[in-house]
């Protein structure tokens, strides 16, 4: 209908979409077509197959083929979740035309991504720092990429990460492709579209979060003294729940309180190593879990279809945080509920931020055990009764050489999934499906079982956190 080429309409057929995004819609013909495209849309409004699939096409129709060390199409991001998750939507479609993809993104190990540059890679999907470490070691060369896209960019530039961007783009070569999509276009992005863009196109959708109908936004009123217990009656539904607070130890310790509370969670910091991360945010994704417990930073990151209800235990200090961090709910057309948790002191704050953020929210005071927390969360979750903690091996007693276990090796992993599920406001969740990677190199975490803040891993809860959900 847009242009999209035959094999790759089969691939998205096969994975249940066969009606495209208002993002999608606007932006296909004109990046099809081989145009520069500026995309403005909020997250989760459609924008990695608005890229994704011109990418694909015009690298699957162009002559040539990829050299050693010089791929031919680039996509950087400004965090590698999101990283992460962006190649597993390139993947497929780059596979069903026979074209190879690979991640490259600190916190892993480097070899592997050299490996790939070293066999040749088609298309790269990266985060600055890793990718310029690279460049300077000679590992790859950006001289015939023909489509190069930029995803939130406004988001790269909060994190400080356009002076590399730039440094990037100018080695790619001037009559290439170039997409850019942001939600705004301050703080440098201006910059980048009229130094990097020629005549681009420009398609806005959905431009601020705050004009989301289908999200209802709450401000409750705690005292300081009843909020871990407040917190806790907002975790025990049975919809997929998301909590952001501001500090890595406060996530931290808030995943490890509800999971020993009966309330399965897992935290996403920066932290954590990546293989802990990919685990975590998978089994939120696949169901082992249904409470994550994130920062700001670590927000950016997570495109989860199927998120029902965002806490902000700590409320955002700006409107800008606030809008993303409630953006990871009514995705995808869905429906949401967004609560922001305040004590007495910070009313005046809170008030200003949401007023900022263009939003007027339902206000009340809450207790433990109010009505109003039923009704925020829907049914109740059983609670699961968390498995002992596995004991540590003895320690060997005197002395003696060799004859200790032998330490284990550490190996790499990289476990992906996705999926999404219909979802009413206060209803039930759904959620299933994978997403492989196919021929594509790149990142790798620690092979060490992912523990959860409690010390268990998130497998351990499958069978528990299953009955919890009823599904």
């Amino acid at each position: 209908m847009l242009g999209v080429p035959s094999k790759l309409v089969d691939v998205l057929t096969a994975q249940g979409i066969d009606s495209p995004f208002p993002i999608q819609t606007a932006t296909l013909r004109d990046s099809l077509a081989g145009r520069d495209v500026l995309g403005r849309g909020r997250t989760g409004s459609g924008k990695t197959l608005a890229f994704g699939i011109p990418l694909v096409a015009r690298l699957a129709a162009a002559p040539g083929r990829t050299s050693p060390k010089r791929p031919r199409a680039l996509v950087l991001l400004p965090t590698r979740e999101l990283a992460t998750q962006v190649h597993q939507v390139i993947s497929p479609l780059a596979q069903a035309v026979g074209l190879t993809t690979t991640t490259v993104f600190g916190g892993v190990g480097q070899r592997p991504q050299e490996v790939a540059f070293a066999r040749g890679v088609d298309i790269v999907v990266a985060c600055p720092g890793r990718l310029e470490d690279l460049m300077k070691q000679g590992f790859v060369r950006l001289d015939e990429v023909q489509v190069t896209v930029l995803d939130e960019a406004d988001h790269m530039a909060d994190l400080g990460f356009l002076p590399g961007v730039k440094r990037i783009l100018d080695t790619t070569p001037k009559g290439g492709q170039r997409l850019l999509f942001s939600a705004t276009l301050d703080n440098g992005v201006d910059v980048l579209v009229k130094r990097y863009l020629t005549s681009p196109v420009t398609h806005s959708v959905d431009d601020d979060a705050s004009t989301e109908p289908d999200i209802e936004h709450h401000v409750l009123t705690v005292d300081a003294a009843e909020k871990p217990a407040v917190v806790r009656e907002l975790a025990s539904g049975v919809s997929r729940s998301m909590l952001f607070t501001r500090t890595k130890h406060h996530a931290k310790t808030l995943a490890r309180n509800l999971t020993n509370a009966g309330i399965p969670a897992v935290d996403l910091h920066g932290n954590l190593s990546q293989g802990a991360r990919d685990r975590n945010l998978a089994a939120f994704r696949d169901g082992e879990v249904r409470v994550l417990v994130a920062t700001d930073v670590a927000a950016r990151g997570i495109h989860v279809d199927d998120i029902a209800l965002v806490v902000h235990v700590d409320p955002p200090t700006e409107h800008k945080a606030y809008l993303h961090r409630s953006g990871r709910t009514a995705r995808a057309g869905a429906s949401g509920v967004v609560v922001t948790l305040q004590t007495h002191d910070q009313r005046g704050d809170v008030h200003a931020m949401t007023r900022k953020a263009g939003i007027k929210p339902i206000t009340a005071k809450v207790s433990p055990g109010a009505p109003e927390l039923l009704e925020l969360t829907g049914p109740r979750a059983e609670h699961v009764t968390p498995p002992p903690r596995e004991a540590a091996p003895p320690q060997q007693q005197g002395g003696g050489r060799g004859k200790g276990t032998p330490r284990r090796k550490s190996g790499t992993s990289a476990p992906t999934g996705g999926g999404s599920g219909s979802r009413s406001r206060r209803g039930g969740s759904g959620s299933g499906g994978s997403s492989g990677s196919g021929r594509s190199g790149g990142s790798g975490g620690s092979g060490k079982s992912a523990a959860s803040p409690a010390g268990m891993s998130a497998a351990q809860f499958s069978a528990g956190a299953g009955r919890a959900r009823g599904r």
